[in-house]
């Protein structure tokens, strides 16, 4: 969870973030405030997907960085479109 306090100290300074988080730490991110999250269905360890499945960690990072782009606030959180395989 040190993951979120850090993306708040950032977001202090002026450096927007966000997480890219399995869903099964949504409620923990979510009751730590942080301020932008994407939460994927993948298993525990694999935020992107299985080890060497480039085209679906580049899909999943530039849907984050979208989400990054978009915000124009904190408090977005999505789910992502991409699903576990």
């Amino acid at each position: 969870m040190s993951v979120g306090h850090l993306a708040r100290e950032l977001e202090k300074e002026g450096i927007p973030t966000i997480i890219i988080a399995i869903e099964a730490f949504k409620v923990n991110l979510l009751s730590m405030k942080v301020p932008r999250a994407l939460f994927t269905s993948f298993p525990l360890g694999r935020p992107l997907g299985y080890p060497g499945n480039k085209s679906l960690h580049q899909k999943i990072v530039i849907e984050a960085l979208n989400i990054l782009k978009e915000a124009d606030k904190k408090d977005t959180y999505k789910i992502s479109s991409e699903k576990y395989m």
